[in-house]
């Protein structure tokens, strides 16, 4: 029990670090109600583990090399971290079967898992993204139907009130949702404000919600919060996820799948 607070309190302190770029000693203290020699524990571990950088008072946060820049054209990043996103695609589509109707949000590690679905039979896959649909087009056993709407430049999803209207008649058995971040404090996070919006009114019409994402995402928040942590399905992700969010799912009874 004591691991999964510290764990969750070191998430969260690396959050804090990354939205300020910095925190001291006393910053920590007070923001996380914690002693002085537990402030220093933790942002030595975050230093050992190559999180942050620590400095004489506190800790300073200078970016993951390993981490994707906070949003960019679908174009810039379809093969960033691929391997990664190949495997929560096998993942994902081996949870669906015969007659599901299967919804998936816009992004890479979703057109990665409409790739993987191809050669499945018999589903409907529902997307607000063109380039899933397009790549779906010539799949024999695959119905697609695409939300209407107007598209976002950069990331092929339509948005706007025509897709919202559309939304409102389907229902989807199993989603896979894209994220941006994934966070203790503001659960599971996007970038843009219209695509939250639609994926928000996807999740109400979905049976099952699946968050799929790379562990480049975790401890990381984007500007609006799409659900809480807790009211996922499941979680797909290529690693065993850090202790902080295995806690969290495992107290609030969400799944973990991964390889490992």
């Amino acid at each position: 029990m004591d691991q999964s607070k510290s764990g969750l309190r070191r998430a969260r302190i690396l959050e804090y670090v990354k939205l300020h770029g910095k925190i001291s000693v006393q910053e920590l203290i007070q923001e996380f109600n914690c002693s002085e020699a537990t402030a220093r524990r933790d942002l030595d571990w975050l230093d050992k583990s190559g999180k942050v950088i620590r400095t004489i008072g506190g800790a300073v946060y200078e970016g993951n090399l390993r981490q994707e820049p906070a949003e960019l054209a679908f174009s810039d990043k379809q093969f960033y971290l691929k391997d990664e996103k190949e495997k929560i695609a096998g993942i994902a589509a081996a949870l669906v079967q015969e007659g599901d109707v299967v919804c998936l949000t816009g992004g890479t590690t979703t057109f990665f898992i409409a790739r993987a679905l191809k050669h499945h039979s018999r589903i409907t896959v529902v997307t607000n993204a063109v380039n899933i649909a397009a790549e779906l087009a010539e799949a024999e056993g695959i119905r697609v139907v695409v939300i209407g709407g107007v598209m976002r430049a950069g990331s092929y999803e339509l948005i706007g009130p025509l897709a919202e209207s559309v939304v409102k008649q389907v229902n989807v058995t199993k989603m896979f949702l894209g994220v941006d971040g994934v966070s203790p404090v503001h659960g599971f996070t996007m970038h843009s404000e219209l695509e939250a919006s639609i994926a928000q009114q996807l999740v109400r019409r979905a049976s099952e919600v699946y968050p799929v994402f790379d562990d480049s995402k975790l401890a990381k928040s984007a500007l609006f919060t799409i659900i809480p942590l807790g009211e996922a399905t499941g979680i797909i992700t290529n690693k065993q996820p850090e202790p902080w969010l295995e806690s969290a799912c495992n107290e609030q009874q969400v799944k973990i799948y991964t390889e490992e």
